[in-house]
């Protein structure tokens, strides 16, 4: 069973698609490689299509144990400090205003 905490986002039309994707995945594996993180995806709407107008065009989803896990992970972004902060900062300067967030979780669960 997982937490699974989404990111929608648009990039900013100045940087190019794989810098963004990649910056993202930089940031994310660092996260993964810190054992912060059990994985990610980084995803793109396909064509534009999208029910949903102003949904963002880019995805990312991070996947946890639980929420014990995801409370680490922020705790270690909060700092600002180090290699990780440089990639923390790529990120946020390559995304626009229109940014959402969720946290899921797989259903049912065993509580």
């Amino acid at each position: 069973m997982s937490d699974i905490y989404h990111i929608w986002a648009d990039k900013k039309k100045s940087i190019s698609d794989l810098d963004f994707a990649n910056n993202m995945r930089k940031f994310l594996q660092h996260l993964v490689d810190e054992g912060k993180v059990n994985s990610f995806r980084i995803t793109r709407m396909k064509l534009g299509f999208r029910s949903i107008q102003d949904l963002p065009e880019w995805h990312m989803m991070m996947e946890f144990d639980n929420m014990a896990q995801l409370d680490e992970a922020f705790g270690r972004v909060i700092p600002r400090k180090g290699q990780l902060e440089k990639e923390h900062i790529s990120f946020n300067k390559f995304v626009e205003d229109n940014i959402q967030h969720a946290l899921y979780r797989d259903w049912p669960d065993d509580l």
